[in-house]
């Protein structure tokens, strides 16, 4: 792979072009900045040199700062690796330099890639180019100087509103904005923005340095009107991390005391949030995001995928017709088959429903949902199936009837079709049983609503060839989804590692808790919705099904509650009826029933684990602890049992796929930040109370013994391994 480097070419004209180079985006890697400073000295030097113009190789001008470099950071410690680009270079170098600097820009300037092009007298750019602070994404805030440029070249409220968000905008939009000066067709790039530098050198044009400009930000009181209003929007959008609000303390900073006082403050609180348990999290969640691509055995044969243009989709429920819309959106053709006309009109309704949903948020436009639902056909049978690359089960989680589809689906599809299942727990080896396809029989298990949830786990058995697996990757990514690849056991990975969610609280319960009490605390910690209404959610009928299939793989650690069963006998079943542990009415939010207590009361009779009879005494953080370590402890088992690749791909399926907080870095991550230690001495003492529900795994048990972080990947081989 090319190394990063930076050259520079005079022409006859007198302007030096230094060039960034590091592909595939021209990431800033460290060893590019005092190679530019290097470059904008020497021009600064030479008499034959009038104007700079600073561009990227390759038609990308640059998409920021190299990440690896915090990575290094959170395992060394060290923020000393930090380059000293936004004095030294953004400031010193490039915005006082005594001749002018115009930046050429193609493809994208995201983060510090955008913050070098700020520091530049001039912005010439493409159409198209993707402009952009995305900093906070990774805990941070940009640290080249960008919270003190941006509002001074777009605005305030507009500055403010793209940093928060991490919002890209086009460089049309930017030049109607004020932060590019002209766009202008590719091969005119270089042209312009030379000239444009000549003139800046001859006066021709004004010579600006944005760091002093003052005319966008308007008055100190309306700039407080903002910045008051940003930081309510930062306390709704982000209450448990800290770069939005050190974000606006910084903006307001440089708009009282000066922009270069505001770079001093941004470098400072930069390299403080680099060090943050958020900036720790969320980079472990890029970083594991870009490794789930890579499965031992199966994307490093040299296969390439095999295209799938038509997909079967069988039963148009909830999932059936969530799964069919995923595909049609990416222009994938679909044949949706159901049992009788007013069940496969009802699928195509919903599908219909799903796409106008889109239409009204602003997700898709009307001639695009058309486009869609034209390549979507009904179908009450078999016929067109000949054709077809793959089929999708999406039917009731019922064997007998699974095992007759794929029975069936076997004898009509061609030899190459892949035989997809979308079940939640059964076992597909046994869905597949009675068929002579095991090898293209895979598990395609999308997260409710389908349509719009970004996890897939694809399943595979012992079975399933490395081609079907990788094809079934490839349409992941098609649909634009996030395809994890996991291994065939009872609830997969997410499902498996959740499956003590709702117990923990219900043992909780049990133990003289209030039950509203614990999903604030969990929704407090950052995941949407608490284990409680999460059942209200998914209905009771799903959660008594879920158990007994949990209760028969995982005998010995489940702990039995009465409550469902009393709550159902009480003629409540969640949100399908309005009526749960919340009552459900439409257009208002759920609100907590007090008239679940006596049912409540019932349950606790029942299981009768209160110590003495009374309820135990717990803080909101022993009920975080005894509700998620449980959920950790089985985690470990996911990853023990070779369930995952790899523990990082654990993590990135739990922010997908439960909306576990990112900023935690995923279920395993969250666990080392609090230190296996702890969760692991939790755990025992819980077991010792209260029995075999709360009993730490050997893998927990071995790697808080030793210190290892229980995200820390094993060794290949034992990946490789693995039961996948």
């Amino acid at each position: 792979m090319a190394e990063p480097s930076v050259t520079m070419e005079v022409g006859n004209d007198g302007v030096a072009v230094i060039t960034m180079s590091n592909p595939p985006v021209n990431a800033l890697a460290r060893s590019m900045f005092p190679a530019l400073k290097s470059k904008f000295d020497e021009a600064m030097r030479r008499n034959d040199v009038k104007a700079v113009v600073l561009t990227g190789k390759g038609g990308k001008f640059s998409g920021g700062f190299d990440i690896n470099v915090f990575e290094k950071i959170h395992k060394t410690g060290d923020v000393s690796l930090l380059p000293d680009v936004s004095v030294d270079i953004a400031v010193n170098t490039m915005e006082d330099a005594k001749k002018p600097i115009v930046a050429a820009i193609e493809g994208l300037a995201l983060g510090g890639g955008l913050e070098m092009a700020l520091a530049s007298h001039a912005r010439i750019a493409v159409p198209k180019v993707q402009l952009g602070l995305p900093e906070l994404t990774l805990g941070v805030i940009p640290g080249f100087g960008g919270t003190q440029r941006l509002p001074r070249l777009v605005g305030l409220s507009k500055a403010i509103e793209m940093m928060l968000l991490s919002k890209t905008i086009t460089s049309e939009e930017g030049k109607k904005l004020g932060l590019i000066d002209d766009v202008v067709s590719p091969n005119e790039l270089m042209k312009v923005a030379r000239k444009w530098a000549l003139d800046i050198a001859d006066r021709r044009k004004p010579w600006i340095r944005t760091l002093h400009r003052t005319d966008k930000i308007g008055s100190l009181a309306e700039a407080r009107v903002a910045l008051k209003s940003a930081r309510e929007l930062a306390k709704k959008i982000a209450p448990n991390t800290p770069q939005h609000l050190a974000c606006i303390d910084v903006i307001e900073e440089g708009i009282i005391h000066g922009g270069y006082s505001g770079v001093l403050k941004e470098e400072k609180v930069f390299k403080e949030l680099v060090a943050t348990d958020t900036a720790k999290g969320l980079v472990h969640i890029f970083f594991s995001q870009r490794l789930i691509s890579k499965v031992p055995n199966v994307t490093d044969r040299g296969l390439k995928p095999r295209q799938v243009k038509k997909v079967a989709v069988i039963g148009g429920g909830l999932m059936g017709s969530g799964i069919a819309t995923a595909l049609i959106l990416s222009n994938i053709h679909v044949v949706l088959k159901e049992i009788n006309a007013e069940y496969l009109q009802k699928g195509i309704k919903t599908i219909e429903a799903n796409l106008r949903g889109l239409v009204v948020k602003g997700k898709l436009t009307e001639d695009k949902a058309d486009k869609a639902f034209r390549i979507l056909k009904g179908s009450l049978d078999y016929s067109d199936f000949k054709d077809v690359d793959m089929v999708i089960e999406a039917v009731v989680e019922n064997v007998p009837l699974k095992q007759k589809i794929f029975s069936e689906i076997e004898e009509v599809c061609p030899p190459h079709c892949i035989l997809a299942s979308n079940t939640s727990t059964i076992d597909l080896n046994l869905i597949g049983e009675k068929t002579r396809s095991s090898d293209r029989i895979i598990g395609a298990h999308f997260f409710s609503p389908a349509h719009i949830m970004p996890l897939l786990e694809i399943v595979r058995t012992e079975k399933t060839s490395p081609q079907v697996i990788l094809d079934l990757m490839n349409v992941g990514k098609i649909i634009k989804k996030v395809p994890v690849v996991v291994g065939n056991r009872t609830g997969f990975a997410v499902n498996r590692a959740f499956f003590p969610y709702a117990q923990a609280a219900h043992f909780l319960i049990n133990l003289g808790v209030d039950p509203f009490r614990i999903d604030r605390v969990i929704t407090k910690f950052g995941l949407p919705l608490g284990p409680l209404q999460l059942q209200d959610l998914s209905g009771y009928g799903v959660a008594t099904a879920v158990w007994k299939e949990f209760s028969a793989a995982f005998a010995g650690r489940v702990f039995f509650s009465p409550l469902i069963d009393l709550m159902r006998k009480n003629g409540r079943d969640g949100k399908n009826n309005g009526r749960g542990y919340y009552i459900y009415e439409k257009g208002s939010k759920p609100k907590p029933d007090p008239s679940i207590l006596p049912i409540v009361e019932e349950s606790r009779r029942i299981t009768n684990i209160m110590p003495s009879g009374k309820p135990i005494p717990v803080s909101d953080q022993q009920i975080l602890e005894m509700v998620l370590f449980p959920v950790v402890n089985e985690g470990c088992r996911v990853v023990e049992e070779g369930i995952v690749v790899r523990p990082s791909d654990l993590d990135v399926a739990t922010v997908l796929g439960m909306s576990f907080p990112s900023y935690r870095g995923g279920l395993l991550f969250w666990a080392d930040l609090v230190g296996p230690k702890h969760v692991y001495a939790s755990l025992k003492k819980w077991s010792e109370q209260y029995g075999d529900f709360f009993k730490p795994s050997k893998y927990l048990e071995e790697r808080a013994a030793k210190g290892i972080p229980l995200s820390e990947a094993v060794s290949e081989n034992a990946a490789s391994r693995s039961r996948l």
